[in-house]
């Protein structure tokens, strides 16, 4: 892609969302909540005038897509590489219950290390796929692609130049977004910046509580 903004959307809300499950790559759709909140989005990620839009093709995130190619007279193109990072025995459980099932894993999990012997990706394969789909995109002036929390953290980071082990700018709310510009190019090489992060639809999003260490109690790096 050698446009000049990308728009990294997290899909709006599911009811395993509400209930604090780890969804992964399982594939449960939007709620009621999450539904109003896809047309809430729609209006002002147009207010973007997107030329592209791309999606994960996770239900949820298709739901998404759907009310803002109606807006924006877009198509949505449906992404498999955009979808969340695989959590293998954790998805469609509880916070608690993984506590009780895989002690070890959800200590490692608090401690923002990153986890692959539950069977599912590593944070750095995640990256690898999602920036392989990105290098793929149309050439336009602003593409949307929307996604899931921790890929779009991956992806995020990634062309950002930082380390995918930490972070730094945590998980986005449901329907909220990052933004990115490619302010100049290094040769045929963009060169991204960050300008805006957490950004969405209207409301209050609950602040996620902090522990001692700086990590949030939701996962770094799951869509949960």
């Amino acid at each position: 892609m050698t446009g000049r903004r990308v728009v990294l959307l997290r899909h709006g809300r599911t009811a395993w969302n509400a209930q604090g499950r780890f969804q992964g790559q399982a594939d449960p759709p939007l709620d009621d909540m999450g539904r109003v909140q896809a047309y809430e989005v729609a209006a002002l990620v147009a207010a973007l005038r997107p030329d592209a839009l791309i999606s994960s093709d996770a239900e949820r995130a298709m739901q998404t897509a759907e009310p803002i190619g109606k807006v924006c007279g877009l198509d949505v193109v449906p992404e498999a590489r955009l979808r969340e990072r695989g959590l293998g025995h954790w998805e469609g459980l509880t916070r608690e219950e993984v506590a009780e099932r895989y002690p070890d894993e959800f200590a490692d999990w608090l401690a923002g290390r990153d986890i692959s012997r539950r069977g599912g990706e590593t944070r750095e394969q995640v990256a690898a796929r999602a920036a392989a789909a990105f290098g793929e995109l149309p050439d336009v002036e602003t593409a949307v692609l929307v996604t899931h929390s921790a890929t779009a953290m991956a992806l995020c980071s990634a062309l950002l130049g930082m380390r995918q082990d930490v972070h730094v700018l945590g998980p986005l709310a449901n329907c909220h977004w990052s933004e990115l510009l490619a302010e100049h190019h290094d040769g045929d090489r963009a060169v991204w910046r960050l300008r805006a992060h957490n950004v969405g639809v209207p409301g209050v999003v609950v602040p996620l509580p902090v522990r001692a260490d700086g990590f949030t109690e939701e996962a770094v790096d799951a869509d949960a």
